[in-house]
């Protein structure tokens, strides 16, 4: 443990010192140091030479303040010194401290073996060599993307203007001068990436985080080295126009991928644009794989006496047209389906297409038409008759109500059932 207590009083003489604070300072006298010490090192209170040096005692004030003022955090720092922090007032790691050590402290005993016998803490594992893993090609942007049924079924091909970083071909993705060196990260040290620890009850759980102050690189360009082009950030936004092919027969759910089109990244691949398809409602026709289905509406004539005539109008702009009876005397009938065969979607990448589902509906004779008794009688001779009599013993001619409201059914014992509101409550049994 003597390794350990060397590190704390060290750390507590230079956070001390930072603030000109003695150690046992109140809270109160921590607050009047900042704001004294932050005062005289803000890096715009200094000329531009000297802001880099200025920058660095400014970050080391607010360090100190973090810790110093919450007791939390204070209590961790005079257990375990700056080990248990990332250098940004936050628990965690700056450079490599003695994990081991920190362990032992809280824990009465050493862990062994750099954290690595505690589940999920693998120490620097992800940072070999110093540096973290980066991922050979970076994140797929995915999105949905409507489509009306006919462009699903014509296939459509849709241009549109990206506006996407790409690397700075000033500095081929340098970020600095041809002949500038960047400065090495003191946060990470160069990593590009900390460990951190993060305190959960009475444990301490490791996680790597990307370094802030230089953006995971490990290194930056001083303000006057950096390209003047891209201003140090190593890529610069352009507009493409990019194109996005449905082919017919494409399907809700189904992904089009325009490979390498997202953001590019110095030292990675970039990833791809997903568009995932979301099959707009249609008002005529539903999907169901490659079939489609649709209502035809028939007269009353059309399905006894015969139809021939377009019913439908396809996807494509063609009339479907329909010659019934295929048999003299065939009558059509409410509900019943006609299937058109190869008049539904076409098979992904093949010339087969599904089926056509046409249902009838057959509508009857609205008030407007008025028969006269001559056309009635001539009705009743042509059309079917009526079944047998129902027998009964006692017959009564009653008087009925011809536009009667079936919503009115049960309403007289309290039964009647109501619709939805417009606030979109479910339908409920209304009370007497």
């Amino acid at each position: 443990m003597r390794k350990q207590a060397k590190t704390t009083i060290n750390t507590v003489l230079i956070q001390t010192e930072v603030l000109e604070i003695h150690a046992t300072a109140s809270k109160d006298d921590i607050r009047k140091a900042y704001r004294k010490a932050a005062l005289a090192n803000h890096p715009d209170k200094v000329p531009e030479s000297e802001r880099e040096e200025a920058s660095a005692r400014f970050k080391s004030v607010q360090e100190a303040y973090d810790i110093l003022y919450d007791d939390q955090k204070r209590h961790l720092y005079d257990t375990h010194g700056m080990a248990a922090f990332n250098g940004s007032g936050e628990p965690g790691m700056a450079g490599a401290p003695d994990l081991d050590d920190i362990l032992a402290q809280m824990f009465g005993a050493s862990m062994g073996g750099g954290m690595g016998g505690m589940p999920g803490m693998g120490g620097m594992g992800g940072m070999p060599g110093g540096h973290p893993n980066r991922p050979r090609k970076s994140r797929n942007e995915e999105q949905d993307y409507e489509v009306s049924l006919e462009d699903l079924y014509k296939g459509k091909t849709v241009r549109f203007t990206s506006t996407k970083n790409v690397i700075c071909g000033h500095c081929k993705g340098k970020g600095g001068k041809e002949k500038a060196t960047a400065k090495k990260c003191s946060t990470c040290d160069g990593h590009g990436a900390k460990e951190v620890l993060q305190q959960m009850g009475g444990f301490l759980t490791q996680q790597t985080v990307t370094c802030t102050t230089c953006k995971g690189q490990g290194s930056y360009f001083s303000p006057k080295d950096k390209c003047k082009k891209c201003k140090g950030e190593r890529v610069n936004e352009e507009k493409k126009m990019l194109e996005l092919y449905i082919p017919r027969g494409t399907k809700q759910g189904d992904k089009i991928i325009l490979e390498g089109e997202t953001d590019q990244v110095p030292g990675q691949e970039p990833g791809d644009i997903i568009f995932k398809i979301v099959e707009e409602e249609h008002p005529v026709f539903a999907r169901a794989g490659s079939d489609l289905q649709a209502t035809i509406e028939v007269t009353l004539a059309e399905a006894l006496g015969g139809l021939s005539r377009v019913v439908i109008k396809h996807l494509d702009g063609r009339g479907i047209e329909i010659h019934h009876p295929q048999i003299p005397g065939e009558v059509l009938s409410p509900g019943q389906v006609l299937k058109v065969p190869g008049e539904g979607m076409p098979l992904n990448r093949t010339d087969a297409r599904g089926d056509l589902y046409l249902v009838v509906d057959v509508k009857f004779p609205g008030s407007d038409w008025k028969p006269t008794p001559a056309m009635l009688e001539k009705l009743k001779e042509i059309l079917p008759k009526p079944g047998k009599p129902i027998p009964a013993e006692h017959v009564d001619e009653v008087e009925y109500d011809p536009k009667a409201n079936i919503e009115e059914f049960g309403a007289k014992d309290g039964h009647a059932w109501e619709d939805e509101d417009e606030d979109g409550e479910p339908a409920q049994c209304a009370t007497q």
